[in-house]
């Protein structure tokens, strides 16, 4: 794995996970954003029973002719009195029974050898006919019980299958009835737009299956996860998001996950129309692997330990005979002198980073911070090459590297 050096990622807030503690306040990820920035707090396919269709005026009998006539017509017969109200009542009733109440108890040591059992809440999608559940790392993490609570009020103990802290994702299972499982259908984070309608449901403060809607704020937003690692590509959106609504699905019109609400920006603890969901594409590439072996295979680059500077990143020291030492990348030199005092002979050790590469780009994308290296590297796979353009004594090389696996 990379090692960030001195200026790993700036951290401009600091806020409370979404998952709600009914006796604890929880450190959160944070956003990178102006000095000024809020905390940050974080929060088989379904199918749809109804089809949304215009209502035909002449069908329609005064004094209800022009309201209707604007409408659209449930096939129950619900009348609704626009096409987002039809879409957002079709959405909810297709997807609601998907979502689920995770509860949590945690012991928290206290002062004089006493311990306090401390019970959070959180929220989660069923995600297969197998029982597994999606939800994030934060909502569950330390806890010594697990509770999962379907649409129908059946409660079930859930086993913890996998997590991912550094991206903030957890896979659970229950044991539950498959006819009481109602999946919810994955989509695509990857051509979402600015502007775009999207729907949340969760728990917020323990209401269940609670759902909010709005648009899609900005993209590309950066919130640092509990292991301080930056989770990238983040989707800020302006619904309602607070406590509990950690791990519930963001959805599409059509009614498709496209994200997990994660955080909300607050100054106040309350919600200010600043949320953060991780997109479904991370998570795409995460669960499947954590349903498998229960963790995360990140490829590794073999570089311990780089210096940032203004034009690039400088290889500090690498892993022995890992692929950046294999592909005969240069880092700094460790020079060891021995001088005499009074003490007698003592050794003193010195750093010479005159013959280090300099590295400017990775796959023609450019780097200054560790963070940027480690982005392209989190996209790829094990046994994949990338090419980092470099610097050696004044001249640019372009070097391809076999990305190696790490935990």
């Amino acid at each position: 794995m990379l090692r960030r050096s001195m200026a790993f990622a700036s951290v401009l807030a600091a806020g409370v996970l979404l998952g709600w503690g009914f006796h604890s306040r929880i450190d959160a990820p944070r956003a990178h954003a102006s000095p000024q920035n809020p905390a940050v707090i974080p929060v088989s396919p379904t199918q749809f029973p109804q089809q949304i269709a215009p209502v035909p005026a002449n069908n329609l009998n005064p004094p209800g002719e022009l309201a209707a006539a604007q409408g659209f017509q449930l096939s129950d017969g619900f009348l609704a009195s626009s096409l987002d109200e039809a879409i957002h009542v079709t959405v909810y009733e297709g997807v609601n029974r998907g979502v689920v109440n995770i509860s949590t108890r945690t012991i928290r040591p206290e002062a004089f050898l006493l311990v306090a059992e401390i019970e959070g809440n959180g929220s989660g999608s069923v995600i297969d006919r197998q029982g597994h559940i999606l939800t994030n790392f934060h909502v569950i993490e330390g806890a010594r019980n697990i509770n999962v609570t379907l649409y129908n009020g059946e409660s079930y103990p859930a086993e913890l299958v996998g997590q991912d802290p550094d991206n903030d994702i957890a896979v659970l299972r229950i044991t539950a009835p498959v006819e009481s499982l109602y999946p919810i259908r994955w989509g695509d984070s990857s051509q979402l737009r600015v502007g775009q309608h999207i729907i949340a449901i969760g728990n917020p403060f323990g209401f269940e299956r609670t759902m909010s809607t709005g648009i899609i704020s900005s993209l590309n937003r950066q919130i640092t996860s509990r292991t301080r690692r930056t989770i990238r590509s983040v989707i800020q959106i302006d619904a309602a998001l607070n406590q509990g609504n950690s791990g519930g699905p963001l959805l599409n019109s059509r009614g498709e996950i496209i994200g997990m609400n994660t955080a909300i920006a607050t100054r106040s603890g309350d919600n200010a129309g600043i949320g953060f969901a991780i997109p479904v594409n991370t998570m795409s590439r995460v669960v499947p692997q954590l349903i498998r072996t229960g963790r995360v295979a990140r490829p590794t680059i073999g570089i311990l330990q780089v210096f940032e500077t203004e034009n690039g990143l400088l290889v500090v020291n690498m892993t022995p005979n890992g692929p950046a030492e294999k592909a005969g990348l240069n880092g700094s030199r460790i020079e060891r002198k021995k001088s005499r005092s009074v003490l007698g002979m003592i050794e003193q050790e010195t750093v010479d980073h005159s013959q280090a590469d300099l590295i400017i780009a990775i796959d023609e994308t450019k780097v200054k911070q560790a963070d940027d290296l480690l982005s392209v590297i989190e996209t790829k796979r094990a046994g994949d090459v990338v090419r980092l353009t470099i610097v050696r004594s004044g001249k640019a090389l372009s070097i391809p590297v076999t990305l190696g696996s790490g935990e």
